[in-house]
């Protein structure tokens, strides 16, 4: 596991041309760039808004967590479960969901290191910011859908569920758990990765405990000289 994320610094990369219009828009519309990533010697050029005071507008991301849009930031939580990820052997034929994938990290890296991956998150555009890290990383093993977890669509069933920063309020934790109901396999394994401060977690386990075993593990590191502890849990279904 990593000691320490990325530091921002620019990243020049080539744009394929099938996701060029796209990008171009992305660009102008969010001052969007891309931000380099290293996760087992290889380095990644994940695209995110590079500037984020008009999304976070002075409001404390944790105690005002469902006013933040989630997907514009590299969140610490989901590198640490891409570095997790980057080091499961991948397995044939098994397919894994990312929700709230926002700018598809986690997913993305476990893709190029051999993991067949749907990313999901709520809009459609918010998609358009992987789609174009995954061609740039050619990133070839993912795929990429909306999710509306209050009216979920049939995408089949999943051996493996991951998310990161995904319990931002606690209105959703029902339909969440509806959601790993739905998608996970009898015999599925669902991985998350919460900052420790995110208050969410400590509410949203306990709900977890009837059907599922609850594993946690605290992961330290350090991103742009500020420290973190990364919560990563692990979800089993019980019998």
């Amino acid at each position: 596991m990593p000691k320490e994320k990325h530091k921002k610094r620019p990243a020049e990369v080539q744009i394929p041309q099938r996701v060029a219009s796209i990008y171009a828009r992305l660009k102008n519309r969010y001052s969007a760039g891309f931000e380099p990533i290293e996760v087992r010697g290889v380095t990644f050029n994940i695209l995110a808004p590079q500037d984020l005071e008009p999304f976070v507008a002075g409001k404390d991301i944790f105690k005002e967590a469902s006013e933040f849009p989630f997907w514009v930031k590299i969140w610490e939580a989901s590198v640490i479960l891409a570095h997790f990820m980057a080091s499961l052997p991948p397995v044939p034929g098994q397919k894994i969901l990312e929700l709230g994938a926002g700018l598809g990290v986690t997913g993305l890296v476990a893709s190029h290191f051999g993991h067949n991956v749907l990313l999901t998150d709520y809009e459609d555009e918010v998609m358009d910011f992987p789609r174009i890290s995954a061609a740039v990383n050619d990133c070839k093993t993912c795929s990429f859908d909306t999710l509306d977890w209050l009216d979920p669509k049939d995408l089949g069933k999943f051996d493996v569920i991951i998310g990161s920063e995904i319990l931002f309020h606690q209105k959703f934790f029902d339909p969440l758990l509806s959601i790993f109901d739905k998608y996970l396999k009898p015999e599925g394994i669902i991985y998350m990765a919460h900052d420790s401060r995110r208050q969410s977690l400590g509410a949203f386990l306990p709900l977890c405990e009837k059907n599922f075993s609850v594993g946690v593990k605290k992961i330290d590191m350090k991103s742009n000289d500020e420290n973190f502890s990364i919560i990563l849990t692990r979800l089993a279904r019980k019998g």
